[in-house]
């Protein structure tokens, strides 16, 4: 670019010399203006001797300076810059829409056992519930024993020996027990049978209700028993008798041989108490 600018001044001196030296001609026609253009002459070639050291480019600088040329095509894209510093924080945007309820969680663990609260107001009374049993025990039994042989039958048979009969429900001058707290009893006999056969029953309200017989070995002593669940009322009364004639009274009881009867309440009708 530099040496293209040295040419294009040269040229322009050149140009001024040359109309400088045809205005000379054209004086010199005139012997008056002679002196006049050798004067001019000077004048020219001492202002073109400036002008060309004026206009020297300076080889720094673009010649677009001292004489514009045609304007250049554009140049290409440069490379994309580097990223600048991060931006500061902006506003707070609007609180959103809530998002869909996400998949549940795996159980916690279980925590710390919190302060007790405060005492709550009491609550309504509830419904009334069944009847429960009664805090009072009822008592009735007996136990007794047989002192004399071979009883009269067809009569209750008098147990004369006494084991319990703490709540006397049981009459020893009758051989009879008489029932005073409505319920289930259990009764059961237990006879030593020595001489000849034994048959006996329990009878409840003038009724035989079970029947023993036992048939006598000779030179033998045998065992006679019996058991029952009866439920009574109020004013009933059981008692145990041999049935029928003599020949089946071998009911025995000695120093060493017993023969028992004995009756206690299971439980009694709470319907009633």
């Amino acid at each position: 670019m530099t040496f293209t600018c040295q040419r294009i001044a040269v040229s322009q001196t050149r140009r001024i010399a040359v109309r400088s030296t045809w205005s000379w001609e054209v004086t010199m026609r005139s012997s008056a203006g002679f002196l006049v253009c050798s004067l001019l002459l000077l004048l020219a070639l001492h202002g073109t001797e400036v002008a060309a050291q004026d206009d020297q480019p300076d080889p720094k600088m673009s010649c677009a300076n001292w004489m514009g040329g045609a304007p250049g095509h554009p140049g290409h894209n440069g490379l994309p810059g580097r990223d600048g510093k991060d931006g500061k924080d902006g506003q707070k945007g609007d609180k959103g829409e809530p998002g869909l309820q996400g998949a549940r969680g795996d159980t916690g663990e279980k925590g710390a056992t919190g302060a007790e609260g405060p005492r709550g107001f009491p609550g309504h009374m509830g419904m009334k519930g069944q009847k429960g049993e009664s805090a009072y025990v009822y008592r009735s039994a007996f136990s007794v024993g047989l002192t004399e042989r071979a009883p009269h039958p067809n009569v209750p048979i008098r147990f004369t020996k006494i084991f319990y009969n703490e709540q006397n429900h049981y009459d020893s001058s009758t051989g009879k027990f008489l029932c005073s707290i409505p319920g289930t009893y259990f009764f059961a006999y237990h006879l030593t049978v020595y001489t000849t056969d034994v048959k006996v029953s329990l009878y409840k309200k003038d009724k035989a209700v079970i029947f023993t017989y036992d048939q006598f070995q000779k030179d033998n002593v045998d065992q006679a028993s019996g058991s029952v669940l009866l439920h009574l009322s109020s004013g009933d009364e059981v008692w145990l008798q041999v049935y029928g004639e003599g020949d089946n009274n071998g009911v025995y009881a000695d120093n060493i041989n017993d023969s028992t009867f004995m009756g206690f309440l299971l439980y009694p009708d709470m319907d009633d108490h």
